[in-house]
């Protein structure tokens, strides 16, 4: 595994299979690549801060399946979870990398698809929440989503 990726912003290994992030730059989709990636999953909005216009090209011109489900930061909706989870176990079999713009929708999803999906506890799966963040209102609520609606 490249050293670098520790340098992409808060970045984190959740599974061996599994990465999550803020925005890479764009020199650093190439690192994702080189690590083993085949799956760039974008939980930004498309006009959020740092937000690379050509993402969906710059992934797939490094050999990644770009997938992007924008999720507004102050309105996450159990359908965008629904959606998240589905992706997640179509590519279960593929080293995915997930991101947003810090890292904060990308580790609250995470935490849904490891404790529905792969039936982590909660205490495992809430490990995957980045640990410098703390969930406003909305995303606390969002975290509580009971997972058997999903």
């Amino acid at each position: 595994m490249p050293t670098e990726l520790n340098n992409i912003l808060n970045y984190m290994q959740i599974t061996e299979n599994i990465a999550s992030s803020g925005q890479p730059l764009e020199s650093e989709f190439a690192l994702i690549a080189s690590a083993g990636y085949d799956v760039i999953i974008n939980l930004a909005m498309p006009n959020s801060q740092n937000a690379i216009p050509s993402e969906g090209h710059l992934v797939t011109s490094n050999n990644m399946i770009y997938i992007h489900i924008p999720v507004l930061f102050d309105a996450p909706e159990l359908f965008h979870l629904e959606s998240f989870i589905n992706i997640m176990e179509i590519f279960a079999d593929k080293k995915v990398w997930v991101h947003c713009v810090k890292n904060y929708r990308a580790s609250a999803f995470l935490y849904h698809y490891l404790h529905v999906s792969r039936g982590f506890s909660d205490a495992e799966a809430q490990k995957v929440i980045l640990p410098s963040w703390e969930p406003n209102e909305i995303w606390q609520r969002f975290i509580r989503i009971d997972p058997k609606r999903v």
